[in-house]
């Protein structure tokens, strides 16, 4: 009802100020005709400013659900008044400086309607890319153009709007099941060249979503890059510390690129098989990264110092005690995996589970991974940007996501690192039902 009593306004508003724009059409004087258009805009916009579609306890999709309805409601009203403006413009001999006044109020309405509903959608949507706000700061003054800028906003605010509300809807549906109340804490232990920074979660919305259906989530809190060694004992740390916190006998570790040889030494080599219940290893390169060789034996070894301690200052300012860019980078080369997999023997008593995903082309993601992705196309049937599929598929009961659209899933979208929502795949529901499986395996 709301809805529709907006856009009532909005056709009223909008022809009150056409009809005043022209002076003579309304007979009342000018002062008065000024002070009621100024009033009812006004009045408008605290009405606009204070309405809403649907309301719900999420005050995120209640403003992009909102920025959608103004941006709704202003396309509607500029198409309506361009059609005015035409008609106006053919079959009536008002004067041309009145249609011009009239024209560019209505333009001034439509504008604020448009720009309340851009300001509401970019304070809260997501899926709204960069470059859209680049194209709407160049073009949002230009009539007809605009349009179809706005038309983009509108859609990815519907769109994400209906998705995140559909999410909602599902959790509160399954929230008393608590499919993901596992019998172990999930421990998620993240990749090289990234941390478990307090204020940027390396695993976007996947931890949230976990939580809301049961589960008990830590982190490995591992350095960004060092030895595979040096970081399976950092694992081992956090995983006591975990046991310790929560009384727990065994954890389920989720780990992704790096981290799943990283954990898989802690596993077997450092004696946490007895603490670790199952290992989920998500697109890592169990098998090495056979680009790695290739790129590191033409890089000069004064380059590869600089960069390393370039790197190294920078995470050791981040909260790193001693990271090591070099030490990591060489650690994934074919050469040490296919050591480190004859040194490292898995456990028995622990369940190996290793998922991959692959980009279906060079544009399925943006710089480094698009060149990740040309640099491993020789060494694999696929890959993601990163990881090679054979790479990746590893065990004894590996799992391939498969997407069939032009994009693929690469090395970040697996871990929701762009918080993305990529049609045909849910990343969260994904890791939902990864964590209900292995709740189902008595883990």
């Amino acid at each position: 009802m709301a809805k529709v009593l907006s856009f009532v306004m909005d056709l009223i508003l909008l022809a009150f100020v056409n009809c005043v724009s022209m002076w003579k059409i309304v007979p009342l004087g000018n002062a008065v005709k000024v002070l009621l258009t100024v009033s009812l805009a006004v009045i408008y916009i605290i009405f606009i400013a204070r309405s809403s579609g649907k309301r719900n306890s999420n005050k995120k999709l209640n403003r992009i659900d909102k920025g959608a309805f103004l941006l709704g409601n202003g396309i509607a009203l500029m198409v309506l008044e361009i059609a005015f403006i035409i008609a106006l413009a053919v079959c009536s001999d008002v004067h041309w400086a009145r249609q011009l006044i009239s024209a560019l109020t209505a333009y001034l309405l439509i504008t604020v309607i448009n720009l309340c509903g851009i300001v509401r959608v970019a304070s809260s949507a997501r899926q709204v890319k960069i470059i859209w706000y680049v194209v709407l700061l160049m073009t949002w003054y230009i009539p007809i153009i605009n349009i179809f800028v706005f038309k983009k906003f509108y859609n990815v605010a519907r769109s994400e709007y209906k998705f995140e509300q559909a999410k909602l809807d599902l959790d509160d549906m399954r929230k008393e099941n608590e499919i993901c109340k596992t019998k172990y804490p999930i421990l998620m232990v993240h990749g090289i060249f990234f941390r478990d920074f307090q204020y940027f979660n390396y695993w976007g919305r996947v931890p949230k979503e976990l939580v809301r259906n049961g589960a008990e989530v830590f982190y490995g809190k591992q350095q960004s890059a060092n030895t595979i060694e040096a970081s399976a004992q950092e694992i081992c740390k956090q995983i006591k510390k975990v046991l310790e916190e929560t009384g727990a006998e065994k954890v389920n570790i989720i780990a992704h690129s790096k981290g799943g040889l990283d954990s898989r030494c802690a596993i077997s080599k450092y004696g946490m098989d007895k603490y670790v219940a199952s290992l989920t290893t998500i697109n890592t390169p169990h098998l090495g990264c056979k680009f790695v060789d290739r790129i590191l034996k033409k890089v000069p070894d004064g380059l590869m110092n600089f960069v390393d301690r370039k790197y190294n200052k920078v995470f050791s300012a981040l909260g790193d005690e001693n990271p090591s860019f070099r030490k990591g980078v060489y650690e994934l080369t074919y050469e040490n995996c296919q050591k480190f997999n004859e040194e490292t023997v898995n456990s028995p008593d622990v369940y190996y589970h290793a998922v991959m995903s692959k980009m279906n082309g060079f544009f399925s993601a943006g710089f480094p991974l698009n060149l990740g992705y040309m640099l491993n196309k020789p060494h694999g049937t696929g890959n993601d940007g990163l990881v090679t599929v054979e790479s990746g598929m590893w065990g004894d009961s590996p799992y391939m996501i498969e997407h069939n659209g032009k994009r693929g899933i690469s090395h970040g979208d697996v871990i929701d690192l762009m918080r993305e929502n990529i049609p045909g795949f849910d990343v969260r529901e994904f890791y939902v039902q990864l964590v209900k499986d292995l709740k189902e395996k008595g883990f």
